[in-house]
């Protein structure tokens, strides 16, 4: 996602009831993850 121009990001609902193999779970956690490094003023590793 870095060189993207980001001007918000939202990330709705992970239900781990329903999330029976993590996968869901460990998706959403890589999405914030990767919008929070594009953020201005975090270094990339």
């Amino acid at each position: 996602m870095k060189g993207l121009n980001i001007v918000g990001c939202d990330l709705v609902e992970v239900s781990p009831p329903y999330d029976t193999s993590g996968n869901t779970a460990l998706t959403a956690a890589d999405l914030l993850y990767e919008m929070l490094c594009v953020l201005p003023g975090v270094k990339s590793r």
